[in-house]
């Protein structure tokens, strides 16, 4: 169990953290969320002993081993893989440095001896005979292949060393886990992999990611910052989630009974957790909302952005867009060739493939690269407005403020208010629309592109990546738009969630050709069939 007693944390006037009390025991997984700022990291902080808290205190159960998903991704660049793996276990890691230093001497004591014997059962006892084999099963599951467990961490890439510090999180079966942003950089392969792991784990386990999906998969209980409170809910994310929202319209209702209410709520938990019963993780999510206090469901303070793209200049007709033996190649490296599809009306199409590749075929589809082979023809009445993977240069050297900045993409009307209307939508208000753009923040950045998107009222929309730097907020905000949104979308991201609920075609590219399919996301990663056109893709000279 982990106590925290009348927690706070104070930076001069600003309060973070004010009277928190919370316990976390064995059995449970726990997804910290907040607004952007709130804590959620600093809280994980403040619990590994890595940040004094102002007031209170933090109390481990005696015996518990503690493991943290390290965020330096340049720590252990000098060591060898598999040992920066074993290392994760530091009680079973002194042992085998000890013993091994004991056994490599030239003058050896019967004192030597003694100790070796000790260090002998110790490292029996932990099952220290199968410490490098569990390790190497451990990073194959997370991708990482047996010819890599020797190199050293620095002649490994970024989304690789990634892999290896969550090995080293994982390894052992700590008591306790904290993981913050897990699922960054990895496929989906791997975070199915992950997420059946956690599902199983016995442990107590905080994790603080942007990933719904993820979060619905191995929370059992939500950890919600806000007002400088925490409060721990049962359910996972989209219980909270949708909870809150329920309960938010309730509160809004003056005309509504009590009893009514109370009625609306049970409904609501009794649907949910019909739902929760078919997943993996059923028996312990259901008994999770089965003990749900209706009085524990509060509203949230939360603002949720306002997206919505449907005020388009034009409806576009049926001829959308057709491609035709497109091909794209940097530096001699072919990233995509022999892409031939057509998109119809309505169409919402995710695009799947290596980063880079399916950065440079949106951006090719933009307008914003033309060195390319082949071709590709937009209908006549549509209207495309797209968000780049990388918009720095939207920013970069741009002495406007924010006002300023909008108004230069706004075909017809200047006037400021109308403006300021786009940035309302997106939580700018009062005097944040007269920021300079040299200022602005990664999420205040995306929230001025959507800003953008929205005022240039186009009928289909090009997104890379688009919840980077985004909270939950606006992720969810953006999720709800793009489903609401008549016209067509070609995507691209990494969150699962948004891909399920938004794709109704998938399109992968690939050096040596392309897949495409009607059907959703789910289906599409399950499927055998799409399993063996890859194959023979990969098979191709």
């Amino acid at each position: 169990m982990i106590t925290v007693n009348n927690l706070s944390l104070r930076y001069g006037k600003r309060i973070l953290f004010d009277d928190v009390n919370l316990k976390f025991t064995s059995g449970n997984c726990y997804g910290i969320i907040g607004a952007n700022g709130a804590g959620k990291s600093t809280f994980l902080k403040i619990l590994q002993g890595d940040v004094d808290p102002t007031t209170g205190q933090v109390t481990f159960s005696k015996g518990m081993r503690l493991a943290v998903l390290k965020q330096n991704h340049f720590e252990f660049d000098q060591i060898p893989v598999m040992q920066t793996v074993l290392m994760g276990h530091k009680t079973l890691w002194a042992v085998m440095q000890e013993r091994e230093a004991i056994y490599a001497k030239a003058d050896f004591s019967e004192e030597d001896g003694v100790r070796a014997g000790e260090l002998e059962n110790t490292f029996g006892e932990m099952d220290g005979w199968n410490a490098e084999s569990s390790a190497a099963e451990l990073l194959s599951n997370l991708g990482i292949k047996e010819s890599l467990h020797t190199k050293l961490m620095k002649e490994l890439d970024g989304n690789q060393k990634v892999r290896v510090l969550l090995a080293q999180a994982l390894f052992g079966n700590p008591d306790i886990l904290f993981l913050d942003e897990p699922t960054n950089d990895l496929d989906v392969q791997t975070i199915n992999w992950l997420e059946d792991f956690l599902a199983d784990y016995q442990g107590i386990i905080l994790v603080v990611s942007h990933d719904r999906h993820f979060l619905d998969a191995v929370c059992t209980n939500v950890v919600d910052i806000d007002y400088s409170k925490m409060t721990i809910y049962s359910g996972n994310y989209s219980f909270w989630y949708q909870s809150s929202q329920l309960v938010a319209k309730q509160k809004a209702d003056s005309n509504k009974k009590a009893e009514d209410r109370i009625r609306e709520l049970q409904d609501f938990i009794r649907r949910f957790s019909a739902n929760a019963s078919k997943s993996r993780q059923a028996t312990s999510r259901k008994k999770a909302l089965d003990k749900i206090n209706l009085e524990d469901i509060k509203p949230s303070s939360r603002k949720y952005p306002g997206l919505q793209f449907n005020n388009v200049i034009r409806e576009a007709g049926n001829e959308i867009l057709s491609v035709e033996n497109l091909s794209k190649t940097v530096n001699g490296e072919v990233l995509f060739k022999n892409v031939n599809f057509s998109v119809k009306k309505g169409d919402k199409i995710a695009v799947l493939g290596h980063s880079i590749a399916v950065s440079a075929f949106l951006a090719i589809l933009a307008g914003e690269d033309k060195e390319y082979k082949g071709n590709f023809t937009w209908g006549v009445t549509t209207s495309v407005a797209n968000i780049p993977n990388d918009n720095t240069r939207f920013f970069e050297g741009v002495d406007l403020n924010l006002i300023d900045w909008l108004r230069q993409f706004s075909p017809e009307e200047k006037d400021e208010t109308f403006i300021r209307g786009f940035f309302g939508r997106m939580l700018f208000s009062g005097e944040e629309v007269l920021k300079q753009c040299s200022v602005l923040s990664g999420g205040e950045k995306m929230r001025c592109m959507f800003s953008r998107m929205m005022l240039m009222r186009a009928n289909v929309l090009i997104f890379d990546e688009p919840t980077n730097h985004l909270d939950l907020e606006s992720i969810t905000a953006l999720n709800n738009g793009m489903a609401d949104f008549k016209g067509t979308i070609l995507f691209t991201s990494r969150d699962h969630e948004l891909v399920e609920t938004i794709a109704n075609r998938v399109i992968e590219i690939t050096p040596k050709g392309m897949i495409d399919k009607e059907m959703d996301f789910d289906e599409y990663i399950k499927s055998e069939r799409v399993a063996e056109q890859r194959a023979e893709l990969l098979k191709l000279k």
